[in-house]
Formats: C-alpha cells, sequence, structure tokens
C-alpha cells in the first residue's frame, strides 16, 4: 500500500511538474495578435506600442496582423475558432467586442463565451470633433444646430457597433438630436473623411485625432470623460452640457476560450509589466492613451458589465444592423 501511495504522489509530482514546464516553455514560436480593424485605429496604434515590449520579455516575437471586415467580426470570430493553445490572439476594444452581439441575429462567436480575457490594454477617451467649415464652436452650439437641422450633421463612425458608433449613439439619445451616421471601415479611414469634408463631426479616440486637432484641422467641442483631460483642458466634458454623458473603452487582450490558465496569467503579468515599463507607458501617454493593467477576473466582469449597458442603449435607441 505504501508502494502504492509512493508511485501516485511520484505520478502527481511528475504532472505538475509537466505542467509547469508547459507555462515556461510559452512562447515557443511566434504569437500571431490579430487586430480586426485597419491600421491606423485605437486598437492597432496600442498593439504597436505594447507588442515589441512583450516580445522583448517573452523571447518570441508577438505579430500583429490586421483583419477588418464586417465591423470586427471577421477578425475576432477568427480568433475565437483557433486552436486554445495561446498562439492566436485578439486585440479588440470592449465596446466593439459587445456590440455586435447585439446587432447580429447571428454572429460565427460569442462574445461572453468564447474568449479566454486576459487583459485591458489601455483607456480610450474620445473627443466629439468638427470639421472647421461646421458653424458650431461648443458643445451646445453644435446640438442646438443638430435640432435645427435633423439628420443633416454627417457623423463619421468606424462601423456600427464601434467606439466611435456607440458615442454618437449615445450623444443622440441623451440630448435629444438626430445625426445622420456614415460607416466607414476603421478610425483611421473614418477621420480621414472627417478632414477631407466628407463628414462634418465624429466622437473619434483623442489619439485618432489629436495631431489634427493641434493644427486646427479638426475642432475639438468635448471630450467624452466625466471630467476634462489633461491633453486638451480647455476641452470641456461633454457631461458639463449634457449631464450623465460618459464614454470610455478598454482596449483589450483576448484569446480563444479553453486557454491553459498558467498561459492567461502569464500573459496577464507580461503585458502589466510592458505597461508599466517607462518607455512603453511614456508613449502611450504621449499619444493620449492611458495604460490599464487588471486581472483576468476584474476584465471579466467589467465586461459583462459593458455588455448589459450597450445591450440597453441599442434597444431602446433601435440600433440594428440593415
Amino acid at each position: 500500500m505504501k508502494t502504492f501511495q509512493v508511485l501516485a504522489a511520484s505520478v502527481v509530482g511528475t504532472l505538475c511538474t509537466i505542467g509547469v514546464a508547459w507555462g515556461q516553455a510559452y512562447p515557443a514560436r511566434p504569437v500571431r495578435v490579430i487586430v480586426p480593424f485597419p491600421p491606423g485605429g485605437a486598437n492597432d496604434i496600442m498593439a504597436r506600442v505594447v507588442l515589441p515590449k512583450v516580445s522583448e520579455q517573452m523571447g518570441q516575437q508577438f505579430i500583429l496582423e490586421n483583419r477588418s471586415g464586417a465591423g470586427g467580426t471577421i477578425g475576432t470570430a477568427l480568433v475565437a475558432q483557433s486552436k486554445p493553445d495561446g498562439y492566436t490572439l485578439l486585440v479588440q476594444s470592449i465596446a466593439s467586442h459587445v456590440s455586435n452581439q447585439h446587432l447580429y441575429k447571428k454572429l460565427p462567436y460569442d462574445a461572453l463565451g468564447d474568449f479566454s480575457v486576459i487583459t485591458p490594454i489601455g483607456r480610450l477617451v474620445a473627443v466629439l470633433s468638427v470639421h472647421p467649415a461646421l458653424p458650431a464652436g461648443s458643445v451646445k452650439e453644435f446640438i442646438a444646430l443638430a435640432r435645427k437641422r435633423p439628420k443633416e450633421i454627417l457623423v463619421g463612425h468606424a462601423g456600427v457597433g464601434s467606439f466611435i458608433h456607440l458615442n454618437a449613439v449615445m450623444l443622440e439619445s441623451m440630448a435629444g438630436i438626430r445625426l445622420t451616421q456614415v460607416p466607414f471601415k476603421g478610425g483611421g479611414p473614418a477621420v480621414v473623411g472627417l478632414m477631407s469634408g466628407e463628414t462634418q463631426a465624429m466622437i473619434v479616440g483623442i489619439g485618432d485625432i489629436f495631431e489634427y486637432i493641434k493644427v486646427n484641422r479638426a475642432r475639438a467641442l468635448g471630450v467624452t470623460s466625466a471630467e476634462r483631460i489633461a491633453q486638451i483642458p480647455h476641452v470641456p466634458a461633454i457631461a458639463e452640457t449634457v449631464p450623465g454623458y460618459e464614454s470610455a473603452t478598454w482596449v483589450s487582450l483576448f484569446g480563444p476560450a479553453g486557454m491553459p490558465k498558467d498561459i492567461v496569467d502569464r500573459l496577464n503579468t507580461e503585458f502589466g509589466n510592458a505597461l508599466r515599463d517607462p518607455g512603453t507607458s511614456s508613449k502611450l501617454s504621449a499619444l493620449t492613451y492611458d495604460p490599464v493593467h487588471r486581472t483576468p477576473e476584474q476584465f471579466a466582469q467589467r465586461l459583462k458589465a459593458d455588455f448589459d449597458k450597450v445591450g440597453k442603449l441599442f434597444r431602446e435607441a433601435g440600433v440594428k444592423i440593415e
């Protein structure tokens, strides 16, 4: 009996050692990181800042791949259907990730059930920006103009359900105005549309449009955070005109459901270390992004809260894919 107990203990110990070794061996080859939007948007920019540091820390390349289309669902589905071994990951904003579940009658994935949540990377605050030709110098004037000319102001966004789209829908709902939403294939193309005059306004991540604001090619009217932000302290919060308005999202790291916990924890730790690195954090801050790191458990709670919030907003506003 004692011999059997010793043998059993030895087997358990060996299995534990193998499990630890598996976690330590990861990653044994390059890791593919999908951004489900074109280059130039917040997801893409944040990933390009953070991934080189993670690659350096972990001794393997984390290679970014843009797979855009259908409001981010094509690239997201690719990750959901991948082997859960940690070699295919997703960088996606929570807003877009949960929005699509409420927009499409049928998706090739479940936003809450088909992914391993790993960590946020950064917080994204947006700014209501208008083309210089639009006769509105404040949030109050913009709302007054929209009421005077319902549906005449063309507002660009990165696809139905994107963070940029959510911001505009929320403003319409809370301010009692009607805008005409113009979809583009991503945040970068939507900004180009505003610069060219194809659209007159958008509520876009500040990092996407900050350089244009500085050279007066776009006019900033209000930020979506509850308070003013350091990058443009002279620009008021939209909430100063529309009480209760607040919108921010996390650009975050996901993997397919079923990833081993030790790999999820390792990635969470390594991305946290990269975000705390002075060089990485200063680059993100210079681009107006706030580095954010949370445990997988904290991240899962936020994901569920945003899922419920977006669902309620879309139902009340009648937002749907035509």
